[in-house]
């Protein structure tokens, strides 16, 4: 009993002895197997780019991407598509409908006065409210310029407010004084005003001068700030009385956060023929601030009442009738 069980003893131990050395072979010589799939290279490393060749192709990274970019502003053109791009269809076929899944409809600018009269009858708001025109401006010129942010003052054909607007003229001359009373103007006077209108003694809607005494005005610029007396305005000049005829009864816009004209054409009790008229003369007086060689200011046009939605009108007949007048 006992030999056999060193038999079995003495079997086992060299069983272990035979593992180990196999292993230990396994490990130390690797197999044909792993000698193909990691073959020894015999060829130089690529050289590293030059610090110069890199930024040569980050250059002309950049500018590709410069490239897509301005591939994806390019508008595209829906012109003879049977639906336009990203939107269900040109129009919808009843009177329920999601929005945003069809164009905002354009409309004749009287076509828009007319449902704009209408609404007050529908939602019982005022008939005699406000009516607005809002204007969104392209003001690129070449290159980096572009038109600047403008102040203008035209004569409405059709004045919607009751009282004429107040003026002061600044003059020194005796006899500019004179002819400035007699054309309306409700204060006349030199350096003497300064002290006044810097204590709000004296306001007015607008103020006018001759050139020789703009200098002596300094004092009043940040008062006054937009109505400081310009030549570019059409505030100061030799012609009082064909200043005090536009300035009398005119009607002042500008432009607002850069790109937008937004002001009032007249109220919706006016008759449909006057407040057209009142836009053509706005919308014309607009777009004569840009040169028509770089294009048309005016990019979009919409028009509402006080209480209503906005309707986008179509702007551009008003510019073309103006081309057929001159």
């Amino acid at each position: 009993m006992a030999a056999s069980a060193r038999s079995l003893m003495r079997v086992l131990a060299g069983c272990q002895r035979q593992i180990l050395v196999s292993s230990a072979a396994s490990s130390l010589c690797p197999s044909q197997n792993a000698a193909r799939s990691h073959s020894v290279r015999t060829y130089a490393a690529a050289a590293k780019a030059s610090k110069r060749e890199r930024k040569v192709e980050k250059g002309a990274v950049k500018e590709v991407k410069q490239e897509e970019k301005k591939k994806e502003k390019q508008k595209i053109d829906d012109t003879g598509r049977h639906k336009p791009y990203g939107l269900t269809a040109w129009e919808p076929i009843d009177d329920v409908y999601v929005a945003r899944h069809y164009p905002k409809p354009v409309y004749d600018a009287g076509v828009a006065v007319d449902m704009l009269k209408s609404f007050p009858k529908l939602d019982f708001t005022p008939e005699d409210q406000p009516l607005f025109i809002n204007l969104k401006l392209d003001m690129k010129l070449e290159k980096k310029k572009k038109v600047d942010p403008f102040v203008s003052t035209v004569h409405l054909p059709h004045p919607f407010k009751a009282d004429a607007n107040k003026v002061v003229v600044f003059t020194e001359d005796p006899e500019e004084a004179r002819v400035a009373i007699e054309h309306g103007a409700d204060t006349v006077g030199g350096a003497e005003l300064i002290e006044k209108i810097l204590e709000d003694e004296i306001t007015a809607d607008f103020y006018l001068a001759v050139p020789d005494i703009v200098p002596k005005l300094l004092p009043l610029k940040n008062k006054l700030r937009k109505k400081f007396p310009k030549s570019k305005r059409g505030s100061v000049g030799v012609n009082i009385p064909k200043m005090l005829q536009l300035f009398k009864s005119g009607y002042e816009y500008m432009v607002e956060r850069e790109a937008y004209v937004i002001t009032q054409v007249g109220t919706l009790d006016m008759p449909k023929e006057h407040i057209l008229e009142n836009m053509r003369v706005i919308i014309q007086d607009v777009a004569s601030h840009k040169p028509a060689e770089f294009g048309s200011i005016i990019e979009r046009a919409l028009t509402n009442s006080m209480t209503s939605e906005a309707l986008r009108i179509k702007y551009q007949p008003f510019i073309q009738q103006e081309v057929k007048e001159a």
